[in-house]
């Protein structure tokens, strides 16, 4: 299970810096998504080895003096809620704030621990000044300053220390997850209830499972796998389902908790940057990815409609875009049980395991196919490939420069690996290593 951190705070006091100064840490390991870097609300934060969704509340706060306050206090009780950790960002320079006071105060009763970090700690005055916020009453206070990074790495030492080893998972029996995600009103629950809904008797809700998002268990036409779903799950009277903010964590959980993704995109909307913002944090966490385009029974279509369309997918999608797209109607059911087979396939590609000598066969020959560009002066020779036992697929290759390998050369190996064995809608890693 994914472990999610969110930071909380009144606005202008360093929340996107910090953000960002997390998330960047050890090198940018964000990727640029066009369009999506301006809003970044979330991303992956790695320390010591370790690696947290982190969640910026502060990207979803409208700037209206009137609804603010009631807004920032909506954020702060989902963010208790929903997250394992919160990060409670004040500033020096300005010092403690009504509002300070009242977060504050939400925070003071959370059972989840809570950081104080107070931010624009950059010289010895402020740190003196930054001496007051010992009187908000929190055990855990980080002085930090976010633009120069100064007081981060020890705050990150005791997120990092919450965070339990990974586990590897013991199941009896291995039964694909499978999340269906996507912006709110695209249809997650209508194509919830178009495959439940075909044999009611069929459906048990899992005991045990979390109480954020509803495990469950199908076992129809012969197949068994078990629906993450994350549409409308406890309706709370305080918070408006319509909520951002909330939606985003709800999704952010369901791909952690799933092997096969089904981004559910409207038709007639397209894909919008939140969509990708999401899938493309499911790659990233090597999930198996679907796309299906729903409401597809609402669009004007001509002859090479579809296969414009994917055309135009796809070229948002990219770089990795080899993924399934299929056409449905949650409503009328169409294509329906087509998007159940698409992501049973693509979870046994992601199990794929290719023989050692038949990847060396297959690639060796690629690369005698198109060698590397020349490395200062030297042939790049990759002697040995070998696919590692890791959950998603990745493999190694041992090579003279491992350091040297440039992306687009990294990119037709890849391409070469997806051409000659099936992993479509899986996320490939690819390792150079020296010989």
């Amino acid at each position: 299970m994914g472990f999610t951190v969110a930071i909380v705070g009144r606005p202008n006091v360093g929340k996107s810096t910090f953000f960002n100064r997390l998330l960047e840490q050890r090198k940018a390991i964000v990727e640029d998504i066009p369009g999506v870097t301006r809003d970044r609300q979330y991303g992956v934060a790695e320390w010591n080895g370790k690696s947290f969704n982190v969640i910026d509340t502060g990207g979803f706060v409208p700037d209206t003096q009137d609804v603010f306050e009631r807004e920032i206090r909506k954020q702060v009780g989902i963010a208790v809620d929903e997250a394992n950790a919160i990060l409670f960002v004040v500033d020096a320079a300005t010092g403690s704030t009504d509002l300070d006071d009242a977060m504050a105060d939400l925070l003071r009763r959370s059972t989840k621990p809570v950081f104080l970090v107070v931010n624009k700690v950059d010289n010895h005055n402020r740190m003196l000044e930054a001496a007051e916020f010992y009187s908000l009453g929190f055990e855990h206070v980080h002085f930090i300053s976010a633009i120069s990074g100064s007081g981060t790495g020890d705050l990150l030492d005791e997120i990092a220390a919450l965070i339990p080893e990974e586990q590897e998972e013991v199941e009896e029996e291995k039964i694909p997850k499978f999340a269906i995600i996507g912006q709110p009103n695209v249809g997650k629950s209508s194509l919830l209830n178009a495959l439940v809904g075909a044999e009611r008797t069929i459906v048990s809700d899992i005991a045990g499972t979390t109480r954020d998002t509803i495990h469950t268990r199908y076992n129809l036409f012969q197949k068994d796998f078990v629906l993450i779903d994350t549409a409308g799950i406890r309706r709370k009277a305080k918070v408006h389902e319509d909520l951002e903010f909330y939606s985003v964590i709800r999704a952010i959980k369901a791909v952690d908790e799933a092997d096969v993704c089904m981004l559910l995109v409207d038709a007639e909307k397209g894909i919008a940057a939140q969509d990708l913002s999401i899938y493309s944090l499911a790659s990233r966490k090597g999930k198996g990815l679907v796309v299906l385009v729903n409401k597809w029974d609402l669009v004007q279509k001509e002859t090479n409609t579809a296969r414009d369309y994917e055309k135009m997918l796809k070229q948002r999608l990219a770089p990795f875009n080899d993924v399934p797209i299929i056409f449905i109607s949650a409503k009328d059911k169409v294509r329906i049980y087509q998007a159940i087979e698409a992501a049973l396939k693509v979870y046994e590609n992601r199990q794929r395991r290719v023989q050692t000598a038949r990847l060396n066969e297959v690639m060796l020959k690629a690369v005698e196919t198109y060698h590397a560009p020349v490395i200062r002066g030297h042939m790049l020779s990759i002697k040995y490939i070998t696919q590692l036992p890791t959950v998603v697929p990745s493999f190694a290759f041992f090579c003279n420069f491992p350091d040297e390998v440039k992306t687009p050369y990294k990119n037709y190996l890849e391409n070469q690996l997806r051409a000659n064995f099936d992993f479509t809608g899986v996320p490939v890693r690819l390792f150079f290593r020296k010989k």
